[in-house]
């Protein structure tokens, strides 16, 4: 089993919770080239792994009726890995975040907690135990970015600096970002993720962390995920000299990123 120790205030697992959780794991197995490992969670209910190369990428599981209920849609949910779940909960809502799922065991995996912060958007935190996340971390097939979509993005930044200490830069200067920059996320020396500036969400959108996922060809995966019943909400587009990257949404309507690697 290869283990991959995630830093604390990193990325480390990507969960899809799905409406149809057949289908998913054909579209993204597909997709992706990954393949599926499912674990029973109780009389009806499987839990996904999706892997590549024998290694943990991402998982999915099927809504539960109470989520639902809420008119929760289908979505890709990102965890942060922590050092302690219990001490990070303490801290959620003086740093004006809400706790949508109170610290709980999972198993012996590991301890966990879903939280919104002041914008809206959700993040669960892992405090790993014998699960640490991903196995595959920076290849074809990995979620390798996520960026933060909020109409608030210093809002919502504030919160993040506080609980994992991220610093928002705009670039490798390192200089702090303005309200116009796209505003990287660095955990400790590493870039993980982006906060784009608040004029590129669309009007009415809810703030929302949109993972992406490598891939070896960014126009392929685009056809490839409309030929198998996704859509493409953002075609494929290359930023400045940095590599080419789209928005796609999966049959069910749970939205995601794919990122051309570096060759």
């Amino acid at each position: 089993m290869h283990v991959h120790h995630h830093a604390p205030g990193s990325f480390c697992w990507f969960e899809l919770a799905t409406t149809d959780q057949d289908r998913a794991k054909t579209f993204y197995a597909s997709l992706f080239g990954w393949s599926i490992n499912d674990t029973p969670l109780g009389p009806t209910e499987v839990y996904t792994i999706f892997q590549r190369d024998g290694r943990d990428a991402a998982a999915a599981y099927t809504m539960r009726p109470a989520e639902r209920a809420q008119g929760i849609p289908p979505h890709w949910l990102v965890y942060i890995s922590v050092e302690n779940v219990d001490a990070m909960a303490k801290r959620v809502a003086a740093a004006h975040g809400a706790m949508l799922a109170p610290p709980f065991d999972v198993m012996e995996s590991g301890r966990m907690a879903v939280l919104a912060d002041p914008t809206g958007a959700t993040v669960a935190i892992w405090e790993p135990r014998a699960h640490h996340g991903t196995g595959i971390v920076n290849a074809v097939g990995a979620a390798v970015w996520a960026d933060l979509n909020t109409p608030d993005p210093a809002k919502a930044a504030a919160f993040y600096r506080e609980l994992f200490g991220w610093k928002i830069v705009a670039g490798k200067n390192m200089a702090p970002a303005g309200p116009n920059d796209y505003g990287h996320i660095v955990n400790g020396d590493e870039f993980i993720g982006g906060i784009p500036p608040a004029s590129m969400l669309p009007p009415g959108a809810p703030a929302n962390w949109l993972i992406y996922f490598a891939v070896p060809d960014c126009d392929a995966a685009a056809t490839s995920a409309r030929a198998s019943g996704g859509s493409i909400l953002m075609p494929p587009t290359s930023m400045k000299e940095v590599r080419k990257f789209a928005v796609l949404a999966d049959p069910q309507g749970a939205a995601f990123g794919v990122v051309e690697t570096a060759t």
